[in-house]
Protein backbone atom coordinates (compact mmCIF):
# COMPACT_ATOMS: atom_id res chain seq x y z
CA UNK A 1 0.00 0.00 0.00
CA UNK A 2 2.80 3.05 1.06
CA UNK A 3 4.72 2.21 -2.19
CA UNK A 4 1.72 2.41 -4.37
CA UNK A 5 0.67 5.54 -2.42
CA UNK A 6 3.69 7.20 -3.13
CA UNK A 7 4.20 6.01 -7.06
CA UNK A 8 0.46 7.56 -7.39
CA UNK A 9 1.90 10.69 -5.40
CA UNK A 10 5.04 10.93 -6.99
CA UNK A 11 2.95 11.02 -10.45
CA UNK A 12 0.92 13.32 -9.89
CA UNK A 13 3.52 15.83 -8.72
CA UNK A 14 5.56 15.08 -11.92
CA UNK A 15 2.70 15.47 -14.22
CA UNK A 16 1.95 19.13 -12.63
CA UNK A 17 5.52 20.44 -12.76
CA UNK A 18 5.53 18.55 -16.68
CA UNK A 19 2.59 20.58 -17.12
CA UNK A 20 3.85 24.19 -16.21
CA UNK A 21 5.92 23.83 -19.18
CA UNK A 22 3.82 22.97 -21.75
CA UNK A 23 2.18 25.62 -24.12
CA UNK A 24 -0.01 25.66 -27.25
CA UNK A 25 1.44 28.12 -28.55
CA UNK A 26 2.28 31.59 -27.40
CA UNK A 27 0.86 32.65 -24.79
CA UNK A 28 -0.81 35.81 -24.93
CA UNK A 29 -1.03 38.10 -21.99
CA UNK A 30 -0.10 41.35 -23.02
CA UNK A 31 -3.68 41.54 -24.15
CA UNK A 32 -5.29 39.70 -21.36
CA UNK A 33 -3.81 41.05 -18.52
CA UNK A 34 -7.75 41.53 -17.13
CA UNK A 35 -8.16 37.29 -17.65
CA UNK A 36 -4.74 36.72 -15.62
CA UNK A 37 -5.72 38.55 -12.58
CA UNK A 38 -9.09 36.50 -12.74
CA UNK A 39 -7.20 33.49 -13.13
CA UNK A 40 -6.78 33.02 -9.29
CA UNK A 41 -9.75 34.89 -8.10
CA UNK A 42 -12.41 32.15 -6.27
CA UNK A 43 -14.98 34.42 -6.97
CA UNK A 44 -14.53 34.99 -10.83
CA UNK A 45 -18.09 34.59 -12.50
CA UNK A 46 -16.73 31.55 -14.45
CA UNK A 47 -17.55 27.92 -14.49
CA UNK A 48 -14.76 25.98 -12.78
CA UNK A 49 -13.41 22.67 -12.78
CA UNK A 50 -10.47 21.87 -10.34
CA UNK A 51 -8.21 18.57 -10.16
CA UNK A 52 -5.98 19.70 -6.69
CA UNK A 53 -3.42 17.39 -4.68
CA UNK A 54 -2.65 18.40 -1.03
CA UNK A 55 -0.02 15.81 0.05
CA UNK A 56 1.35 16.27 3.54
CA UNK A 57 4.79 14.38 4.28
CA UNK A 58 4.87 13.65 7.78
CA UNK A 59 1.95 14.14 10.53
CA UNK A 60 3.03 15.23 14.05
CA UNK A 61 3.36 12.32 16.79
CA UNK A 62 2.24 9.87 14.16
CA UNK A 63 5.84 9.74 11.74
CA UNK A 64 3.63 8.92 8.80
CA UNK A 65 1.83 10.53 5.98
CA UNK A 66 -1.56 11.18 4.81
CA UNK A 67 -2.89 12.57 1.05
CA UNK A 68 -6.06 14.38 -0.11
CA UNK A 69 -6.97 14.63 -3.33
CA UNK A 70 -9.64 17.19 -4.67
CA UNK A 71 -12.30 16.90 -7.52
CA UNK A 72 -13.52 20.70 -7.35
CA UNK A 73 -15.97 23.06 -9.18
CA UNK A 74 -17.86 26.05 -8.93
CA UNK A 75 -20.54 27.92 -10.75
CA UNK A 76 -21.69 31.30 -10.71
CA UNK A 77 -26.07 31.22 -10.52
CA UNK A 78 -28.17 34.12 -9.89
CA UNK A 79 -30.81 33.42 -7.75
CA UNK A 80 -33.14 35.15 -4.89
CA UNK A 81 -32.56 38.27 -6.30
CA UNK A 82 -28.66 38.22 -5.93
CA UNK A 83 -25.54 36.89 -7.80
CA UNK A 84 -24.01 33.87 -6.01
CA UNK A 85 -20.99 31.45 -6.15
CA UNK A 86 -21.16 27.92 -5.54
CA UNK A 87 -18.13 25.83 -5.09
CA UNK A 88 -18.86 22.24 -4.07
CA UNK A 89 -15.32 19.63 -3.44
CA UNK A 90 -15.39 15.72 -2.81
CA UNK A 91 -12.58 14.81 -1.61
CA UNK A 92 -10.39 11.62 -2.30
CA UNK A 93 -8.84 10.72 0.99
CA UNK A 94 -5.83 8.96 1.92
CA UNK A 95 -5.04 8.85 5.70
CA UNK A 96 -2.91 6.25 8.22
CA UNK A 97 -4.61 3.36 9.92
CA UNK A 98 -1.62 2.46 12.31
CA UNK A 99 1.29 3.59 13.60
CA UNK A 100 3.17 0.65 11.25
CA UNK A 101 2.39 2.36 7.82
CA UNK A 102 -0.72 1.08 7.39
CA UNK A 103 -3.31 3.38 5.36
CA UNK A 104 -6.61 3.61 3.94
CA UNK A 105 -8.25 4.97 1.12
CA UNK A 106 -11.63 6.72 -0.65
CA UNK A 107 -14.36 9.21 -0.44
CA UNK A 108 -14.27 11.81 2.25
CA UNK A 109 -16.81 14.32 3.48
CA UNK A 110 -18.75 15.52 0.53
CA UNK A 111 -18.73 19.96 0.86
CA UNK A 112 -20.82 22.62 -0.55
CA UNK A 113 -21.07 25.92 0.01
CA UNK A 114 -22.56 29.42 -1.51
CA UNK A 115 -20.87 33.01 -1.34
CA UNK A 116 -23.60 35.58 -2.57
CA UNK A 117 -21.88 38.29 -4.45
CA UNK A 118 -21.70 42.06 -2.55
CA UNK A 119 -21.16 44.96 -4.39
CA UNK A 120 -18.60 46.93 -2.46
CA UNK A 121 -18.38 49.66 -4.79
CA UNK A 122 -14.82 49.54 -5.03
CA UNK A 123 -13.56 48.31 -8.73
CA UNK A 124 -12.00 45.00 -8.70
CA UNK A 125 -12.75 44.26 -5.20
CA UNK A 126 -14.82 41.02 -4.52
CA UNK A 127 -16.66 39.70 -1.64
CA UNK A 128 -18.51 37.24 -0.78
CA UNK A 129 -20.41 35.40 2.02
CA UNK A 130 -22.98 32.70 2.55
CA UNK A 131 -23.95 29.32 3.97
CA UNK A 132 -21.68 25.80 3.79
CA UNK A 133 -22.18 22.48 4.34
CA UNK A 134 -20.50 19.74 4.88
CA UNK A 135 -22.14 16.25 4.31
CA UNK A 136 -20.60 12.76 5.68
CA UNK A 137 -20.30 10.94 3.06
CA UNK A 138 -17.06 9.39 3.69
CA UNK A 139 -16.59 5.60 2.98
CA UNK A 140 -14.99 4.69 6.03
CA UNK A 141 -15.11 6.03 9.40
CA UNK A 142 -11.34 6.86 8.99
CA UNK A 143 -11.75 9.28 5.99
CA UNK A 144 -14.36 11.68 7.39
CA UNK A 145 -16.01 12.78 10.52
CA UNK A 146 -19.50 10.76 10.21
CA UNK A 147 -21.43 14.04 11.19
CA UNK A 148 -23.10 16.80 9.46
CA UNK A 149 -22.03 20.18 9.88
CA UNK A 150 -23.07 23.83 9.02
CA UNK A 151 -21.48 26.83 9.11
CA UNK A 152 -19.92 29.57 7.23
CA UNK A 153 -18.02 30.62 4.17
CA UNK A 154 -16.32 34.39 3.30
CA UNK A 155 -14.19 35.49 0.40
CA UNK A 156 -12.37 38.38 -0.53
CA UNK A 157 -10.06 38.70 -3.42
CA UNK A 158 -8.85 42.30 -4.41
CA UNK A 159 -7.36 42.50 -8.01
CA UNK A 160 -6.43 45.94 -8.86
CA UNK A 161 -3.46 45.76 -9.01
CA UNK A 162 -2.14 43.96 -12.44
CA UNK A 163 1.17 42.56 -10.68
CA UNK A 164 -0.18 41.17 -6.80
CA UNK A 165 -3.44 40.04 -6.58
CA UNK A 166 -4.06 38.83 -2.76
CA UNK A 167 -7.47 38.09 -0.87
CA UNK A 168 -9.01 35.38 1.41
CA UNK A 169 -11.19 31.93 1.93
CA UNK A 170 -11.95 32.17 5.88
CA UNK A 171 -14.58 29.20 6.79
CA UNK A 172 -16.47 27.95 10.12
CA UNK A 173 -18.32 25.21 10.49
CA UNK A 174 -19.93 22.97 13.22
CA UNK A 175 -21.25 19.61 13.86
CA UNK A 176 -25.19 19.33 14.00
CA UNK A 177 -26.21 15.62 13.08
CA UNK A 178 -24.49 12.88 12.97
CA UNK A 179 -22.97 9.98 14.40
CA UNK A 180 -22.85 10.21 18.88
CA UNK A 181 -20.03 8.26 19.09
CA UNK A 182 -17.76 10.08 17.44
CA UNK A 183 -15.80 13.55 18.54
CA UNK A 184 -18.20 17.02 17.53
CA UNK A 185 -17.11 18.97 14.83
CA UNK A 186 -15.81 22.83 15.56
CA UNK A 187 -13.64 23.96 13.39
CA UNK A 188 -12.46 27.17 11.21
CA UNK A 189 -9.82 27.25 8.07
CA UNK A 190 -8.61 30.65 6.97
CA UNK A 191 -6.25 30.63 3.54
CA UNK A 192 -4.77 33.38 2.56
CA UNK A 193 -4.53 34.20 -1.26
CA UNK A 194 -0.94 36.09 -2.16
CA UNK A 195 -0.21 35.32 -5.71
CA UNK A 196 2.82 37.45 -7.59
CA UNK A 197 2.52 38.23 -11.36
CA UNK A 198 5.87 37.51 -12.68
CA UNK A 199 5.35 37.59 -16.87
CA UNK A 200 4.26 35.53 -19.62
CA UNK A 201 1.39 33.96 -17.42
CA UNK A 202 3.83 33.35 -14.65
CA UNK A 203 3.37 33.73 -11.17
CA UNK A 204 4.55 33.45 -7.64
CA UNK A 205 2.14 31.86 -4.76
CA UNK A 206 1.12 31.66 -1.11
CA UNK A 207 -1.63 29.92 -0.27
CA UNK A 208 -1.63 27.90 2.64
CA UNK A 209 -4.61 27.06 4.87
CA UNK A 210 -4.28 27.77 8.39
CA UNK A 211 -6.42 25.23 10.72
CA UNK A 212 -7.84 25.56 13.83
CA UNK A 213 -10.38 23.27 15.81
CA UNK A 214 -12.66 24.77 18.87
CA UNK A 215 -13.29 21.43 20.31
CA UNK A 216 -9.73 20.37 21.04
CA UNK A 217 -7.96 23.85 20.71
CA UNK A 218 -5.15 22.41 18.56
CA UNK A 219 -4.43 24.27 15.12
CA UNK A 220 -1.81 24.23 12.37
CA UNK A 221 -0.22 27.27 10.42
CA UNK A 222 1.88 26.63 7.36
CA UNK A 223 3.29 29.07 4.88
CA UNK A 224 3.80 28.00 1.45
CA UNK A 225 5.62 29.50 -1.98
CA UNK A 226 4.81 28.13 -4.81
CA UNK A 227 4.75 28.98 -8.75
CA UNK A 228 1.71 29.02 -11.37
CA UNK A 229 1.61 29.61 -14.92
CA UNK A 230 -1.75 30.25 -16.82
CA UNK A 231 -2.52 29.65 -20.50
CA UNK A 232 -5.29 30.90 -22.05
CA UNK A 233 -6.68 27.94 -24.45
CA UNK A 234 -9.21 28.16 -27.31
CA UNK A 235 -12.14 26.91 -24.64
CA UNK A 236 -10.71 27.38 -21.47
CA UNK A 237 -8.24 29.61 -18.74
CA UNK A 238 -5.69 26.62 -17.71
CA UNK A 239 -4.19 27.24 -14.69
CA UNK A 240 -1.01 24.83 -13.28
CA UNK A 241 0.79 24.88 -9.92
CA UNK A 242 2.95 23.36 -7.16
CA UNK A 243 3.19 25.04 -3.82
CA UNK A 244 5.83 23.58 -1.34
CA UNK A 245 4.88 24.44 2.23
CA UNK A 246 5.74 23.77 5.44
CA UNK A 247 4.31 24.92 8.96
CA UNK A 248 5.59 27.23 11.38
CA UNK A 249 3.20 26.45 14.65
CA UNK A 250 0.81 23.83 15.22
CA UNK A 251 -0.76 22.05 18.41
CA UNK A 252 -1.87 18.31 18.40
CA UNK A 253 -1.04 15.37 16.83
CA UNK A 254 -1.68 14.78 13.44
CA UNK A 255 -0.98 17.92 12.03
CA UNK A 256 1.24 18.50 8.47
CA UNK A 257 4.66 19.33 8.95
CA UNK A 258 5.19 19.95 5.96
CA UNK A 259 3.64 19.07 2.48
CA UNK A 260 2.65 19.91 -0.85
CA UNK A 261 -0.12 21.25 -2.98
CA UNK A 262 -0.46 21.14 -6.68
CA UNK A 263 -3.18 21.27 -8.83
CA UNK A 264 -4.71 22.10 -12.64
CA UNK A 265 -7.25 24.38 -12.73
CA UNK A 266 -9.64 25.07 -15.81
CA UNK A 267 -12.06 28.12 -15.50
CA UNK A 268 -14.92 28.77 -18.98
CA UNK A 269 -15.78 32.34 -19.45
CA UNK A 270 -18.72 32.69 -20.13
Amino acid sequence: MMEKMHTWKTRWLVAVLLALYVGTGPNAWAQNAPDLSQANNPLAAFNTFNLQNQYNGNLSNLDTNSNAFYLRGALPVSVFGGDWLVRATLPINTVPTSLTGGHTTGIGDFNVFAAYLIDTGIPDLSFGIGPQITAPTATDRTLGSDKLSLGLANVLFNYSNPKFQWGYLLTWQASVAGDNDRKDVNAGAFQPLLIGQLGDGWYARSTAIWTYDFESDNYNIPLGLGLGRVIKGKKAIINMFVEPQISVASRGAGQSEWGVFGGINFQFPK
